[in-house]
């Protein structure tokens, strides 16, 4: 949803405290997202959550006879349990019931737009499955734990989730016999297309190799139609060649104008450029750079532009709606960030960003140990001494046991030990065999 409420006020007056009080929370929350002088408790996260709650509950109590009203109450109500959901996976408590909200916000709007456009893989909706199946799980688990009005708002959007889930996978349990490597393979092509459309600088060479693929699957039809080795035309062979087709006008469309974009629709082109390339390079810096709730921008922004459009068609300035070329290119930017907010998401470690240097290092020094191992091991237990100082300084930093910053205990203490005990397993493995090779030779 949009943070410019285009919902009506609140019709009864008892909700407009709960709307200040809200507004209030929504404010803390950013001003606590914005702050990088210092780490994210838990018990400052706890707190803000708990206060959402008792509004909640407040909000509960008026609208018992009128559940499905919707004023600017929900707008900012939303806001506030998008933020909150980012800040558990920011202080490592990804597998908790409210880290489950935003994700599940993400999932519905990539889902959205994959029912829309009708251009998807099994790839797709494997992971998205997954996904699913993992936050039911979460939200099961979290009954005993949280308030029975917070596990029912997540099952609900989890069943909407899944309904549209299981209408995609039905569109695609139609195909038959070689048409789904077939599909699959076009609807990488067709993103690839899309993708060297938005480049920054447009290469028809790369668009016409990725042409001649497409004809290349074109050439496997007889009489316009995919055929099995006995001759028989396979279930969903309409679907496969109509993508096809669209492939092929797509390639000439793009190949035609060549990366040149009309004026009206530019202001938008570019920030969906800008947002789609700042998450592709968080996605790969991901590790060292991201605060789970930096993504609530960009969120923000591209719900903004999704709900702009009138009727599915993005309208210019003077209210035209836009040529087929602009909508597709529009479209494919923001479903591709959207993408990346869901990469983002289920790529984060229930790890407190406060142990996450710690936890990168690890990280880092496992990779390395494994490399080594996998490349034949050590000549002597000598060349294991750079790895083995850094793994007993970061030992060092633990007290009884535990990792602490300040006072504080900060989550994912589990995990950040299970890699630690990993990586001096690695090693000594290393060491054992280099002097059981050193003794062989003596």
């Amino acid at each position: 949803m949009a943070d410019t409420p285009s919902l009506p006020p609140p019709l009864d007056p008892r909700e407009h405290s709960i709307l200040g009080t809200l507004q209030q929370i929504r404010d803390e929350l950013t001003l606590l997202k914005q702050d990088r002088t210092t780490y994210v408790k838990s018990t400052d996260v706890m707190i803000l959550y708990d206060r959402v709650m008792e509004q909640v509950k407040l909000l509960n109590d008026i609208r018992s006879e009128k559940p499905d009203q919707e004023t600017q109450v929900d707008r900012v109500l939303d806001s506030c349990f998008q933020l909150i959901s980012l800040f558990f996976m920011t202080i490592g408590r990804n597998n908790e019931a409210p880290a489950a909200y935003a994700l599940t916000s993400t999932i519905k709007r990539l889902l959205d737009h994959l029912t829309e456009v009708g251009l998807y893989s099994a790839k797709d909706l494997d992971h998205i499955s997954a996904t699913l199946q993992n936050l039911r799980q979460i939200v099961q688990k979290a009954e005993a734990s949280y308030s029975p009005k917070l596990i029912t708002l997540l099952s609900n959007r989890l069943d909407v989730c899944q309904g549209l889930l299981t209408n995609l996978l039905s569109r695609l349990g139609r195909l038959s016999h070689d048409l789904p490597a077939i599909h699959e393979k076009l609807i990488s092509i067709l993103r690839s297309i899309s993708l060297a459309n938005t480049r920054s600088k447009f290469s028809s060479s790369e668009v016409q190799k990725l042409q001649d693929q497409l004809k290349e699957i074109d050439a496997q039809r007889v009489d316009n139609k995919f055929v099995t080795v006995s001759g028989e035309v396979p279930a969903g062979n309409d679907e496969v060649c109509e993508l096809l087709e669209r492939c092929l006008a797509w390639s000439n469309i793009v190949l035609s104008r060549k990366g040149e974009f009309p004026e009206a629709f530019l202001p938008t082109y570019q920030v969906l450029v800008n947002i789609r390339n700042k998450l592709e390079k968080l996605s790969l810096t991901q590790a060292w750079s991201l605060r789970e709730t930096d993504l609530y921008d960009y969120q923000r922004q591209l719900d903004r532009i999704d709900e702009s459009r009138v009727d599915g068609n993005f309208v210019d300035s003077e209210g035209n709606f836009a040529e087929l070329y602009v909508q597709r290119t529009l479209l494919y930017l923001i479903r591709r960030s959207y993408g990346y907010i869901y990469y983002l998401m289920v790529s984060s470690e229930p790890v407190s960003e406060a142990l996450l240097p710690v936890y990168n290092q690890l990280q880092t020094l496992r990779r390395c140990l494994i490399e080594v191992k996998n490349s034949g091991g050590v000549s002597s237990p000598r060349e294991l001494y750079p790895y083995s100082m850094k793994l007993n300084s970061i030992d060092n930093m633990r007290k009884d046991g535990k990792f602490m910053v300040g006072e504080e205990i900060p989550e994912g203490q589990g995990s950040v030990n299970e890699l630690l005990a990993e990586c001096f397993d690695l090693s000594y493995e290393l060491r054992v065999a280099a002097e059981t090779e050193d003794n062989e030779e003596a």
